[in-house]
């Protein structure tokens, strides 16, 4: 099959099985437009919440996944491809972030939605990109500990300059890695293009942007602006979205190192492999495991 009728199918057999297809913003095209809905991770896990449908694919990563497990127990969650994983979620464990607390307890721990539900457990509030600033001023807590971005914490710091905000090493190894060298090369090549990131860039980047913030917030800022041309820096397929969703605008990738390498794993073929019962991965997760992780997105959502 081509790449159309693979997607008629799909569709086919997500309608006869009252299936839910959630794809993040960063997957490609041919995947954004075969899902009920699209967006930043946490945002489509509120989504997944809110339908009827019993069955659920995540086209993400796992944390994604698992997140969507957390928000609807009571439903049967699918990561579309099982090797699709986030390094940042991964890089700290909950006995690290257990310790520190022991030694520290004055010490509120506010995670990333981008970490692990076993992580999450020992945590204390969770916020994702667009939230952070806002939740964090919210707390009663002076000292906060936040993870596992210091790109992401560095600017909620900047923002919360009343906060003893500590960081720890850790992030988006693929924001990270863009240089500023890269924003001085894109504002040479498109000198009347605005410069759109996301805060898990380094601080040097960010601080020369027009505009910081979550994927979503990028896409929103894009589509409303009377501007003509931008320089997105966050992962590669906002551009494309962008070009497809604003013909009549220009968007320029500020680096083509901005590639997700777990999150172009996914493909059609696994979401219609799943479909066809095979493949993918369910996501389970123990009861007293998301009993403990609830707290921190609860406490979140009620910030929030």
């Amino acid at each position: 099959m081509n790449v159309h009728e693979f997607q008629q199918e799909i569709l086919r057999l997500k309608r006869e099985q009252d299936v839910c297809i959630l794809a993040h913003s960063y997957q490609t095209r041919e995947i954004t437009e075969i899902a009920d809905f699209t967006g930043d991770s946490f945002a489509l896990s509120v989504k997944a919440a809110e339908v009827k449908n019993k069955k659920v694919i995540m086209c993400g990563v796992r944390f994604m996944a698992e997140t969507v497990k957390l928000l609807s127990p009571e439903k049967t969650v699918y990561l579309s491809n099982p090797v699709a994983g986030c390094p940042m979620a991964e890089q700290m464990d909950k006995e690290m972030i257990a310790e520190f607390k022991r030694l520290n307890p004055d010490y509120t721990v506010v995670a990333y939605i981008n970490t692990t539900t076993d992580l999450k457990t020992v945590c204390d509030v969770c916020v994702t990109s667009s939230s952070a600033v806002k939740i964090v001023s919210k707390l009663e807590s002076k000292n906060i500990l936040f993870i596992p971005d210091c790109n992401l914490g560095s600017f909620v710091a900047k923002q919360v300059p009343d906060k003893n905000i500590k960081l720890m090493q850790g992030g988006c190894p693929v924001h990270a890695s863009v240089p500023y060298k890269a924003v001085e090369e894109a504002k040479k090549l498109h000198p009347n293009a605005l410069l759109l990131v996301h805060p898990e860039c380094v601080p040097k980047v960010t601080a020369a942007a027009d505009y910081v913030g979550s994927t979503s917030g990028i896409i929103d800022y894009a589509v409303k602006s009377d501007a003509k041309e931008f320089i997105i820096g966050t992962e590669i397929a906002i551009a494309a979205h962008l070009a497809y969703e604003c013909p009549d605008k220009l968007f320029y990738p500020l680096s083509k190192e901005l590639i997700c390498p777990n999150m172009k794993s996914t493909t059609l073929v696994d979401v219609y492999n799943i479909l066809c019962g095979r493949g993918g991965e369910e996501i389970k997760l123990d009861p007293d495991t998301m009993k403990k992780a609830r707290v921190c997105i609860d406490r979140m959502i009620e910030l929030g």
